[in-house]
This record gives C-alpha cells, structure tokens and sequence, in this order.
C-alpha cells in the first residue's frame, strides 16, 4: 500500500508539472508579445517627443496632456473589461482590443495640431481600456495562486522588452523621411499594425478556459480545472463577496491608490527619460533615445528575480513594497548636482528595474482576497484608479517644468509619490488565514 501510495504520488507531481509547463508554454509568451506591441504603443510617444515637438511647436504642457490624456479614455473600460474577461470570453474582448487600438495609434501619426493630438490620444486609450485587467483575470484562470507571480513576471516583462526593443527601432524609423512624412510619423504608422495583425491571429491561438482546452490532454485538462476550482471553494469558505461588496472594501481602495501613486512616477519617468538622459548627457536624440533602453534591459532579469521569490515565499506585499521604496531612493540619488553621466545612467537604470519589479507582486494580491468576480472587478477598479494617475503623472510633470520648476523638484515629488504607494500597500490587511 505504500508503494502505491508513493507511486500515485509521484504521478500526481508529474502531472501536475507537466501542465503548468504546457499552459506555461502556450499561453504567457503568446500574452507577453502582446503587452510589447500595447506597451510600445502606449509608450512610443516617448520617443517621438523631441522631434514631434518641434515639427509641431508643442510646448511641454501640451506635450505632457497629450501623452497623459491616452489614461482618459483608458479608464472607461476597466471594470466592464475585467468583468468581460471574467464572465464571458478573453479572446474575443482582446481581439477586439488590439484591432482598435492598432488603427488608432496609427491615426496619431497623422496630427498636426495640439487638439488633433488630445483627440487621437484619447482615443487609442479608449480602444485600449480593458487589456491589461483583462489579461491579468485570465491569467486567473489558468494559472494556480503559487505560479501567478511567474506568470505575471512572464507577462509584465513585455513592457521593458517593449522599450528595449522599441527605443533602437524607433530610432531608426525616426530617421526616415518617405513620401513626404517624418520619421515620426512613420514611427506611429508602422508600430501600429502589428496589433492588428495580432488582434486577428488572437481569434485562432487563445483559449479561453481549461476544460475548453484541445491542447491539453483530458487528464491534464481535469487536474488544471479542479485546482482552480479548490482554490475558489476556498475563498468562498473565507468569506463571499459581491462585485460592488469587493469594489468597496478597504483593501481594495488601498491597493488601487497605491497603483496609481506608483504609475504616476513610473509613467512620467518613462516619458521623460529619453530628454533627462540627453540633458544629463548632450547626446544626440538618436543615441539618448538608444541608451534609454538600458534601464528596461535590466528590468527584464530583476522582474523574473522577484517573482520567484515571491512565488517561492508568498509574500507579496513585501516584494511590492522594497521595489517602490527602492526607485525613490534612486531616483533622487539620480538627481544629486554635478553627477558625472555614466552615475546618473546607472542610477536611472536601477530606478527603472525597481519600478518595473514591483507589479509582478502587485498583481496577485487582489486574487488572493477576493472571489473571482468581486477579484475581477477589483482588478478593473485598481487599474482604473491607477490610469488616473498615469494621466495625472506626466500632465503635472509638464505642468511644473514649464512653470519653471527644476528637473530636481520634479525628481522629489515623483519619489514622494513612490514612498506613498509603498506606505498604502503595507497598510493592506489579509483576511484571516490568508498570507500575504
């Protein structure tokens, strides 16, 4: 009877393995080329500031509520998103995402006034409310609570790939001049389409629950089904929650605050790296545009590093808190007077790998204490509040610096606003029996 007890389970493990890396395999390198093309075209206008400012006469303020306005429209759709996701179907909803979007970030490459600007801009984010809650609910549904970090690692790598991989390319394209449109121009056109490609190849590739799954065997169909479903049992046994229940718990409230103190920084920090690092520097924009990578680079291994050990001793909130306490403290050394430029780019990188590394953890908490509805609309509420804050981030950068405040005084406040989202995610409290 032993023998076959040890036999059953070693079994079960190899069963259980041999799903996570199939669903592994399948399902977060095809979420992680998606979130580079919605990354790179959420974030691209970074790149095309410096010249998309002069050819049109942007100031910094318009600048700054251009690229800010995308979280307008943005957040429209986050918790009807989320609750798509969640009640009906991933691959449709994200199909039809990324087809809008990719037209419509195209559509930018055309402006040539600030309320054309405004306008188009409000619109990608409009077309793109809903994609990254809605990836983050079903990766709910695939992905067991001790692999949802990795899982998330695997998918949030995207946005510093995106930008690793977007700032040379968008280099290059800027510097082309064909049929009478600038490299600017070009560079919003030709980003644009690969989501429409994409959002097409969704409706053949994605699956959107397990026991729907041909590609798993029947027996790894059950195991995956019924963990998930023990892990629901058991959230329902702490206690159910209704969706508006969920969206008005005090936690919840919490978390979303602190994601958009976070993104204020984090976006204002990626908008304006490309022009702090040529004003640290005197290089040209192709090459300040290049070396802004380097923080993203780095990103892409400290994201993996912390979701492993958040994965390995489930404490989330602890692996939010360091990276956000961290980017303050780099970010203000960053700023210190008379730095020569190779400490300052160091100091800028390791701020972007620590802002990067703090939502793989971020992420998972909401699942962890909520059921999945109420989890669900709490995810499209986080991510809405937080769009608040990534429209706000760069609107207020742009703000100040054309009221003359310092590249400095700009630095602390966004630092600030990193320390305030750490203090908000340590004030979170678990329910009973619940670990974070």
């Amino acid at each position: 009877m032993e023998t076959q007890a040890v036999s059953y389970q070693s079994t079960n493990v190899e069963l259980a393995d041999r799903t996570r890396r199939k669903i592994f395999r399948r399902i977060v390198p095809f979420l992680f080329v998606l979130y580079i093309i919605a990354y790179l075209d959420r974030a691209n206008v970074a790149f095309a500031k410096l010249p998309m400012s002069a050819d049109l006469g942007f100031s910094e303020a318009v600048f700054g509520l251009g690229a800010g306005i995308f979280y307008a429209g943005y957040i429209l759709l986050e918790i009807p998103g989320a609750l798509i996701v969640e009640r009906w179907s991933a691959r449709i909803w994200l199909a039809r995402i990324m087809i809008t979007w990719g037209l419509c970030t195209v559509f930018v490459g055309f402006v040539h006034t600030a309320n054309q600007f405004y306008i188009t801009r409000s619109l990608l984010g409009i077309a793109e409310g809903g994609f990254f809650p809605g990836v983050v609910v079903y990766l709910s549904h695939w992905f067991a609570k001790e692999d949802r970090a990795k899982a998330m690692a695997g998918f949030t790598m995207a946005a510093p790939a995106s930008l690793v991989i977007g700032a040379p390319i968008s280099a290059l394209i800027l510097q082309v001049d064909w049929f009478n449109l600038t490299g600017w121009r070009w560079m919003f056109i030709l980003e644009g389409l690969p989501a429409v490609v994409f959002g097409v190849i969704i409706i053949l590739f994605l699956t959107d629950h397990p026991r729907q799954a041909q590609w798993l065997e029947p027996d790894e169909r059950d195991w995956i089904a019924s963990r998930l479903d023990n892990e629901k049992q058991a959230l329902r046994r702490v206690g159910h929650l209704t969706v508006m229940q969920g969206l008005r718990q005090r936690n919840v409230l919490f978390l979303a605050l602190a994601c958009a103190f976070a993104n204020l920084s984090m976006f204002a920090y990626l908008l304006w790296l490309p022009t702090t690092i040529r004003n640290a520097s005197g290089l040209s924009v192709t090459i300040s545009t290049i070396c802004s990578a380097l923080p993203f680079a780095l990103a892409m291994f400290t994201i993996p590093m912390a979701a492993r050990s958040s994965d390995r001793t489930g404490r989330r909130k602890i692996h939010t808190i360091v990276p956000l306490i961290l980017a303050a403290v780099f970010f203000v050394l960053s700023a210190i007077p008379g730095l020569p430029f190779p400490l300052v780019l160091t100091l800028l990188c390791l701020t972007g790998a620590a802002a990067f590394s703090w939502g793989v953890s971020f992420w998972v908490i909401p699942s962890l204490i909520l059921g999945e509805s109420a989890a669900a609309a709490s995810v499209g509420l986080i991510n809405m509040v937080n769009s608040v804050g990534s429209f706000l981030g760069p609107s207020i950068v742009g703000y100040l610096l054309t009221k003359g405040y310092s590249h400095r005084d700009v630095v602390f406040f966004l630092a600030s606003c990193f320390l305030i989202s750490a203090a908000l995610v340590a004030a979170v409290r678990p329910k009973r029996g619940v670990t974070l």
